[in-house]
């Protein structure tokens, strides 16, 4: 879409009403229709690894795709593995295989596409994995554990060109997100320069936990993976692993990565000259290693900056959302979240109020949400008809590593000082060591 083009909110509304019911692709009785060489079978074969949580999200929407079929659901613990299978085997006319090991979907070629939906450190490892098997990847945020990762992660999908990476940034396939952008480009709130994103929600504490032997039904050599190793602790799997820097990446890259990336978008901005982060676990004494509350500011070339807000245990709302992104002008402001947007101007006028859907809960994650939908629905065109991704991982990697730079800021207690053309930490040795993490050695990844 060229940035300067008007767009229509009904006519984009409806193609992408129509992507979503499948309207990208031919019918069976038809035939294919592919625009080019080498596309994967009618139906698109869908892998999918992590279905504790947000996995169980993609592997209802593939299962119920008219072009989309889940050939395989992959998961380390065998109880998390058997539930899937019940609840997705109706969905579909084939039952999908169920595996513990993700290596054998990508043994299968006939796989077209890996769904990661696993701990953040494996991530960028099962997607260079996936990459080199011949498989298109659908990786849910973040891009990677830390910022080497997510270069690495750009390298890997560079170098292999025709298959597709989409990052699970659903806000980029949303249709009112897009209009906010397209209004933003004409003007309408002037020159933006100030991006605030939030996430406010009363998470409870994880407690102090003890070596205990690993569940028979959990396989905990392969959930490490890449990861160094560590005794089994009795409060870390199945969600707590988000607040170990082991294998969790803190709520920066949990959910700031969502709203960040808007304000990144919506601002036109890459890589930062400068970062700083303040914030501590302040709610509770447990074994929570990141902040639970947090404050970090990106500062860009030409006088724009990003503020992200994250409240990890007091879920005060901003603006009357648990969630969003506030970008500022000049001339105006708008707001925006996955319910809609209102823009203002100067003197808090509404100017325009648009709700794109029934206001739901805006923390539930793990819940069926027409942003995931249309956001699932272009990667299977993408990968079916080569329309182009919405969130390229080229470009989601980008956020991401912002997300790193505020909890680097953070971990060393100081500003840093960034190269604005790769995200480099500047004259910090200190900083740029916590650029990357130790493995174990026989699950480094290597592009």
């Amino acid at each position: 879409m060229n940035p300067k083009e008007p767009l229509d909110r009904r006519d984009f509304l409806k193609k992408a009403s129509a992507a979503s019911l499948g309207a990208f692709a031919a019918s069976r009785g038809a035939g294919p229709l592919f625009a080019f060489e080498g596309s994967p079978a009618e139906k698109m074969s869908v892998g999918v690894m992590g279905l504790n949580g947000r996995g169980m999200v993609p592997a209802r929407g593939f299962a119920r795709g008219a072009n989309t079929t889940v050939a395989y659901l992959c998961d380390v613990d065998s109880n998390v593995l058997a539930k899937a299978l019940a609840e997705i085997s109706p969905l579909q006319s084939t039952p999908p295989k169920a595996v513990g090991d993700f290596r054998r979907m990508l043994d299968d070629k006939s796989v077209d596409a890996i769904v990661i939906a696993t701990p953040d450190h494996w991530h960028a490892p099962a997607t260079i994995l996936a990459l080199n098997a011949g498989k298109h990847v659908y990786v849910e945020k973040p891009s990677g554990h830390d910022a080497r990762e997510d270069e690495l992660i750009v390298a890997a999908a560079r170098k292999h060109p025709k298959l597709h990476v989409q990052l699970g940034t659903q806000a980029r396939s949303g249709p009112h997100f897009v209009e906010v952008l397209q209004a933003v480009r004409e003007g309408v709130i002037g020159k933006p320069y100030l991006a605030r994103a939030w996430y406010a929600n009363t998470r409870t504490g994880i407690g102090k936990g003890k070596v205990v032997p690993v569940p028979a039904n959990l396989d905990y050599e392969l959930w490490q993976g890449p990861a160094p190793r560590t005794p089994y602790r009795d409060n870390v799997i199945h969600y707590n692993w988000h607040w170990f820097t082991n294998w969790g990446t803190g709520e920066i890259c949990n959910n700031g990565t969502h709203e960040i990336d808007v304000g990144r978008w919506i601002l036109g901005v890459d890589y930062p000259s400068s970062v700083v982060s303040t914030g501590g676990r302040f709610h509770y004494a447990d074994d929570w290693q990141f902040p639970d509350t947090q404050e970090a500011t990106f500062v860009f070339d030409g006088d724009k900056s990003i503020i992200w807000q994250g409240q990890s245990c007091n879920g005060l709302d901003l603006y009357g959302r648990s969630r969003g992104t506030a970008v500022l002008g000049t001339n105006g402001s708008v707001v925006v979240d996955r319910d809609g947007y209102v823009i203002y101007d100067l003197k808090n006028k509404i100017v325009k109020e648009v709700k794109a859907a029934p206001k739901g809960d805006a923390l539930n994650t793990v819940g069926d949400d027409w942003l995931t939908q249309l956001h699932l629905d272009n990667f299977t065109s993408a990968v079916r008809t080569g329309t182009k991704l919405s969130a390229p991982i080229e470009d989601g990697a980008k956020t991401g590593m912002l997300c790193h730079l505020g909890t680097i800021s953070h971990q060393v207690g100081r500003k840093l000082r960034t190269d604005p053309t790769n995200g480099h930490i500047i004259g910090d040795a200190d900083a740029a060591r916590l650029w990357s993490r130790e493995y174990d050695p026989r699950w480094k990844p290597v592009v």
